[in-house]
């Protein structure tokens, strides 16, 4: 297990205990979630290292590996996925300045969004860790997929656009694939990264059975404000955010779930309109926060 006597973000030893938060989707274990009462950055203490954390996502309902539709849940999510790649294919139009480039997408996962911007025009390579979702993203829709490892041997300044679409939560070591970004991206290039938002309205009411928690798959739970801390460590500048309005009707519906609520998926609906809602006038508020990256 990966333990932190400090702030991985800050390096502050002014950490304490936020909560405990259990992993209801799969190994029902309990993790704690730690917040630093100098930047209020928050992340899993005492999470699996790289060799272990794999049988953490080895379920074949873990959607994002498997692109399943077993379980209402699963297939609210396609629906919502469905209907998310249109307005991920604009927001990468609006925000490069271009119909088309070279895009590298990484944690491509089942490859739906980069097949979407292949036919879009663009160039696009894509980076998965998961051996399964890569083939079927090669298969599918005959994608260049590679593992993460080829990453590092990609060409500096060779891409537009560098998509992450919920996958910077899960990585060990966040700094180190941020400086990879940095190096791979055109000097007038933009990253696109989406996160949960743990300062969101619908983690701050549901607060350990937040389902975007997701412990231990996920790591790092940024908020608008650290994520800018972050990124300036990195190299970078936030120059926008924009939300993921969809995400919260799925998030809320799983954690009315967990909270083992009766009617939890009416509940969640409802709860999700009205964050929905709210969020409309505060994107910092949103579930889900996409960040517009260009270098500093």
């Amino acid at each position: 297990m990966v333990h932190h006597h400090s702030c991985p973000l800050c390096l502050s030893e002014n950490i304490s205990d936020k909560f405990s938060c259990t992993d209801h989707f799969l190994s029902k274990e309990v993790f704690q979630v730690i917040q630093c009462k100098e930047c209020g950055f928050q992340f899993t203490q005492d999470y699996p290292d790289e060799n272990e954390i794999g049988r953490y996502y080895e379920s074949d309902d873990y959607i994002s590996h498997s692109n399943t539709s077993a379980g209402f849940s699963n297939k609210l999510y396609r629906f919502a996925r469905s209907l998310m790649l249109c307005r991920k294919q604009a927001i990468i139009k609006k925000v490069s300045g271009m119909e088309s480039g070279y895009l590298l997408d990484i944690g491509s996962g089942t490859g739906h969004f980069a097949e979407t911007m292949k036919k879009s025009g663009w160039n696009v390579k894509g980076i998965e860790i998961n051996d399964k979702a890569r083939v079927n993203s090669k298969t599918q829709f005959g994608l260049d997929i590679s593992g993460p490892e080829e990453l590092y041997a990609l060409k500096p300044e060779s891409f537009d656009c560098i998509t992450l679409w919920h996958v910077l939560e899960h990585f060990h070591e966040p700094f180190k694939y941020a400086s990879e970004i940095r190096r791979l991206l055109k000097p007038d290039g933009v990253s696109v990264i989406a996160l949960p938002n743990s300062g969101s309205f619908d983690a701050i009411h549901y607060k350990e059975c937040w389902a975007a928690y997701d412990v231990p798959r996920h790591l790092w739970h940024f908020n608008p404000e650290t994520f800018a801390l972050f990124a300036e460590k990195t190299g970078f500048r936030v120059k926008e955010i924009r939300n993921l309005p969809l995400d919260v009707f799925y998030i809320s519906s799983l954690s009315e779930k967990y909270k083992k609520s009766t009617m939890a998926f009416i509940k969640g609906m409802v709860r999700a309109k009205f964050y929905a809602i709210n969020s409309l006038f505060n994107r910092k508020r949103s579930s889900s926060v996409i960040y517009i990256l260009s270098k500093l």
